[in-house]
């Protein structure tokens, strides 16, 4: 329902500018050099402008382009705006992205109703206003009018993510740029005169390139909406993991939400419980929110809460414990005869319990033991692993035993932190394979978490 939306093969930019630096520019840059399909520039001050080494054809008005339009990106004042969406109607564009704002967030509602009328007389799904509306990693159609030397943009990958703020979905994809995380799709939603998260969660439920849906929320804003989306989030996670975090918690944090995009925070206790009962994973910030989401797209789901903890550092590894423990995780021993098997192969004053320490003098042949040995056993469901690269045995070897270990089909999560080009290439050679790894041992702690409870959410629903 919403793919022209989110998969457009056809574009007009209502609004684009020659003006280098302004809002219709970057979104006519982003469009013009990167996107496969066709754009448009829309704007009656200019006939045509030299831009990016090519002479672009600027229309006066999207009526004037002869080809079909799958998708109106407007970028006009917002007075203009009814305007411009009834000639979009008139040309048959099925959906428009309002990046305007001006709208019932600065108390015009009016004016948003208007805009609300005009897309359901011709029939246009409206994303926004006030919104900076999609980034489509895998095709390059990116509405966002942030420059990317600023704002990066994220390679393609199994993560979307839904979100209610556009400049925290901007520094999300920033932020996953930088750190190669493949996050596939943005939606940013604004006001929601129309289109709203429960359509976005049903459009990426059903689109086979995600696997983990992240939701970043403020508040509902109209009447029976908080059952309409416990309704199609039960549906969802059923298929994918759905991860959010609320913003908005207090009555300080209330009023700016309701400045923000005009929406209601409501309380937290009411989210809090629509989240459980949804079968939605909750994050207590939008870093621990990709903490789980990349482990929940990478690894297998685990058969229990049993968690075999391998550390090259005492400390580390008690961390690790600690972090389990809390979450409601557990750490068994290692079985007596399996013990005295590890005692044999690994070093004298290894410790072979669980936390298993095989020191600052280990080798990866050590881990490769203990990983080989107790991995594949019916005592353990999932395994951190932390590998402080900085002691001398370890090399980048390392890496290759930990991704060969997938093939136990048990979860596994890793420890990695420094910084230097052994710790960086050790880590990206991880990722790159599927393997997450977190810089401290509570991320770790919490991603496993997260992976053994939508295990018993897909048992629940």
């Amino acid at each position: 329902m919403l793919s022209k939306l989110i998969d457009p093969q056809s574009v007009a930019v209502i609004g684009a500018s020659a003006k280098q630096g302004s809002v219709g520019y970057v979104i006519l840059e982003n469009l013009v050099n990167r996107f496969q399909g066709s754009v448009y520039p829309v704007n009656p001050k200019y006939d045509e402008a030299e831009l990016w080494g090519r002479k672009l054809k600027f229309y006066k008005s999207i009526l004037e382009i002869q080809e079909a339009v799958d998708v109106a990106v407007i970028a006009t004042p917002a007075p203009t705006v009814p305007k411009v969406l009834e000639e979009a109607g008139r040309k048959g564009v099925s959906a428009a992205i309002i990046i305007s704002s001006g709208f019932a967030e600065a108390g015009n509602a009016e004016l948003e109703n208007w805009v609300r009328a005009v897309a359901r007389q011709y029939g246009i799904r409206v994303l926004g206003p006030n919104c900076i509306g999609i980034y489509n990693a895998y095709s390059n159609f990116d509405t966002v009018f942030l420059p990317a030397d600023r704002a990066g943009r994220p390679p393609p990958g199994p993560l979307a993510l839904i979100s209610q703020s556009g400049a925290v979905a901007a520094a999300i994809m920033d932020w996953a740029a930088r750190r190669r995380l493949g996050l596939g799709f943005m939606a940013n939603y604004g006001n929601k005169a129309d289109v709203t998260e429960i359509e976005l969660l049903e459009a990426f439920a059903n689109d086979d390139r995600v696997k983990v849906i992240t939701v970043y929320i403020e508040g509902f804003k109209y009447f029976g909406e908080a059952r309409r989306f416990l309704e199609t989030a039960r549906k969802v996670a059923v298929k994918k993991p759905i991860v959010a975090y609320k913003a908005g918690r207090g009555s300080a944090a209330q009023r700016a939400v309701r400045s923000h995009t005009a929406a209601m925070a409501g309380t937290y206790e009411m989210y809090h419980g629509l989240f459980k009962q949804a079968g939605i994973i909750e994050a207590s910030s939008v870093r621990e929110m990709f903490d789980m989401a990349k482990a929940l797209a990478t690894q297998p789901i685990p058969r229990g809460r049993r968690v075999l903890v391998v550390s090259d550092s005492g400390g580390m590894g008690i961390q690790a414990v600690d972090a389990l423990e809390s979450l409601g995780l557990e750490v068994p021993e290692v079985p007596e005869s399996i013990a005295k098997e590890l005692k044999r192969e690994l070093l004298p004053f290894a410790a072979v319990s669980n936390p298993i320490d095989v020191t600052g003098s280990a080798t990866d042949e050590h881990y490769k033991i203990v990983i080989d040995m107790l991995l594949p056993t019916a005592f353990f469901d999932m395994a951190l692993i932390v590998t402080l690269m900085q002691v001398p045995g370890l090399t980048k070897n390392l890496s290759e035993y930990i991704i060969d270990a997938k093939k136990y089909g048990k979860p596994i999560a890793v420890v990695n932190f420094g910084g230097s080009e052994l710790v960086q290439k050790f880590e990206e050679a991880l990722e790159d394979n599927g393997i997450p790894v977190y810089p401290t041992p509570d991320r770790a702690a919490k991603a496993l978490w997260a992976l053994y409870k939508y295990g018993e959410i897909r048992r629940r629903l």
